[in-house]
């Protein structure tokens, strides 16, 4: 789901643009740089998973190669990852977001910072954010004011913990998702070069289907 952000050109609705099979390989590529299933995401995404008879590291090992190679073939390369793990949330939150959570904390925060560059110059950074509740009306209730444009936010992880010039995220990428009793959202933007504003979009919606790491 998009945030809308208001004003000319606003929102991040999907644009037109941006082709499907570069956003599925760059999804595919963030769970495996994310250490989650690369097969969830296609099934996600109305693709069929490859069959395999062994769940073994060595096959885990190899999806993410082939993961990676995919995106090499579309010019595209994760370059940089960071992750984090905490059992609370009211720490890492402001706005309306904040007043909600101190009324419904939260039962984990997992929170990860990806950089996408294409080997010239043009570099995108991702934010995931995982919300864990108690049950699901929560979860649903929660996604509802983090849907809200102004309402605050959970404080994604900055660039700067990938060696990156540090951006700040305005939600004018945005995609969010519910499973279960999770709310899952996902921001970008472009920090070096020039990232089209479409597939910076659907980069965010996207990243936003991208399960839960386990714990």
């Amino acid at each position: 789901m998009g945030r809308r952000i208001g004003g000319p050109g606003g929102g991040s609705d999907k644009g037109g643009t941006g082709g499907g099979a570069v956003l599925a390989g760059v999804v595919v590529a963030l769970a495996a740089a994310a250490g989650v299933g690369g097969d969830a995401v296609l099934s996600r995404l109305g693709e069929s998973p490859p069959r395999t008879n062994s769940n073994s590291k060595a096959d885990n090992r190899k999806s993410a190669r082939d993961a990676d190679s995919a995106v090499g073939r579309l010019g595209l390369k994760v370059t940089k990852r960071f992750a984090r793990q905490d059992a609370e949330c009211l720490t890492s939150s402001w706005g309306r977001v904040r007043e909600f959570l101190a009324r419904t904390p939260c039962r984990s925060l997992d929170r990860l910072v990806f950089a996408v560059g294409d080997g010239a110059g043009d570099t995108a950074v991702v934010s995931v954010v995982w919300v864990g509740f108690a049950n699901g009306s929560q979860t649903r209730r929660f996604r509802d004011v983090m849907d809200e444009y102004g309402s605050g936010d959970i404080k994604p992880l900055g660039s700067g913990l990938l060696g990156l010039a540090d951006v700040r995220f305005t939600a004018a990428h945005y995609g969010s998702r519910v499973s279960g009793s999770t709310t899952t959202v996902a921001e970008t933007e472009a920090l070096t070069g020039h990232v089209d504003a479409d597939l910076l979009d659907a980069l965010a919606e996207v990243a936003a289907e991208l399960p839960r790491p386990t714990r």
